[in-house]
């Protein structure tokens, strides 16, 4: 047994489960933080930064190969797997380093294993029992499949399997169009394989404004990417080289390799819940506003609860409930306007509601779409797409719905327009810089307040 007490017990060294350590060693409190693999969880380790360090090489093998366009002569020779690789390891050993070394930095116990639950405020590793006033669970996600589909790591595989891969397929049947099938799809088409996707819904991006998943699946039909939309998936089976899948209907598609992206499912089981009676869903723990589980003594936060599954999410969550701990006051936080980036080529942004949900909620909306065709500097980047702005009738932005290379870094200023529900007649006030990509929002917002600048018809 240990004996002393710490302020929080924190299990899972990942986005939401770090942040709130952090945060609650600023506050004065003692924590200690458990984790059974590596520190900044699958974020860091197999999650955002390791698939953008893939796309970017992606952008870079896309650019040599167009680099004729802009009067460069270069050569495209091919993929160099383990180059790849190395490069996207470095970024992440490097990164957790910092993160480790910034963990040791402000005093808080790292205890390394897997833990679970013992009593409403006791979390035991191996033979030891730690003590905290307060238990913060962050154990995360994993990849998810479907019932009685098989994830065999050779020819089925997850996104985890998929970022150590030692080869290019040649040919990949991507299952689930949603950001991870959509960013994985971009990244093998550029690495040269013949790529489908299979959506059971009728659109790639579900969750996005319609007319942004339209645009994407525009370009990715240029670039040579086939998809399924409104297909089921109904089976697959290995065959000498690679397997076949099987759509509700009938169809099949043949490839080398099946990548199950069908979301991912939260790590909640054998963590002791159920003996301490704390309520779960579906895998996920049941949290109030403030991340607060019905058990007292413990809180929830990342991907484990029900929330967007988004590392700022999770550090947004983590600071939340360290601040709450710490006799701060803070506020729930506003799902609605949180950012939300898919990293393909090209990129989607949004934040805010679609119209769908603004319809949903019998918001009376007015809405302008600005082509990046009219944007000089997205000419220069010979990237199309599009900024398309909501607003409520006579009153403030409700939604900014991107496409296009590079529009994941527009975003932020589409968070601040929204957050501070601004009016479009207060944003078209603001002077862009003149040539970026940022002027699309600048135009779109000058249209919707009415006095339109660089606008066709």
């Amino acid at each position: 047994m240990s004996n002393s007490t710490y302020d929080i017990v924190v299990l899972g060294g990942g986005s939401g489960g770090y942040a709130c350590a952090l945060r609650a060693v600023e506050l004065g409190m003692s924590v200690l933080l458990v984790e059974k693999d590596k520190l900044g969880g699958t974020c860091l380790n197999r999650g955002c930064i390791p698939t953008k360090a893939l796309l970017h090489a992606a952008e870079v093998a896309d650019q040599t190969r167009e680099a004729a366009t802009f009067g460069v002569k270069a050569r495209f020779e091919g993929i160099d797997l383990p180059g790849v690789h190395a490069y996207k390891d470095k970024v992440v050993s490097t990164t957790v380093k910092g993160l480790t070394g910034l963990i040791k930095s402000k005093g808080i116990t790292i205890v390394d294993g897997e833990g679970r639950l013992t009593g409403p405020t006791s979390v035991t590793v191996g033979d030891t029992t730690y003590e905290g006033r307060h238990i913060v669970l962050a154990t995360g996600s994993v990849p998810k499949s479907l019932p009685g589909l098989d994830i065999d790591g050779e020819r089925v595989i997850s996104s985890d399997h998929a970022l150590t891969l030692d080869r290019i397929p040649q040919s990949v049947v991507v299952l689930g169009g949603g950001v991870i099938g959509v960013e994985f799809a971009s990244v093998w088409r550029s690495f040269g394989a013949e790529v489908t996707v299979v959506e059971a819904l009728p659109h790639l991006l579900p969750l996005e404004e319609e007319t942004s998943s339209k645009r994407l699946e525009r370009a990715f039909r240029k670039r040579g990417i086939k998809f399924e939309l409104g297909a089921r998936y109904e089976s697959v089976k290995h065959t000498d080289s690679g397997v076949i899948v099987t759509l509700e209907g009938g169809k099949t598609l043949d490839a080398e390799l099946m990548l199950v992206a069908v979301g991912r499912g939260p790590v909640s089981s054998g963590l002791g819940l159920e003996e301490l009676g704390i309520e779960v869903e579906r895998g996920f723990v049941k949290v109030d506003e403030y991340c607060r589980t019905n058990v007292e003594s413990v809180s929830a936060v990342g991907d484990l609860i029900p929330t967007l599954q988004l590392a700022h999410v999770g550090f947004a969550e983590g600071i939340l409930v360290a601040e709450r701990l710490g006799g701060l006051d803070p506020a729930p936080i506003d799902y609605d306007g949180v950012p939300r980036i898919t990293y393909s080529e090209p990129e989607v942004a949004s934040v805010g509601i679609t119209t769908k949900v603004a319809e949903e909620r019998g918001l009376d909306t007015t809405s302008f779409t600005y082509d990046l065709a009219g944007n000089p500097r997205s000419k220069i980047l010979g990237t199309q797409g599009e900024v398309k702005v909501i607003a409520q009738k006579d009153g403030p932005v409700l939604g900014i719905h991107m496409v296009g290379s590079r529009v994941g870094e527009l975003i932020t200023e589409g968070q601040l327009i929204y957050n501070w529900e601004a009016l479009p007649s207060e944003v078209a006030q603001l002077i862009h810089p003149h040539p970026t990509q940022s002027e699309a929002i600048g135009e779109a917002h000058l249209a919707l307040a009415g006095k339109p600048l660089h606008v066709h018809g």
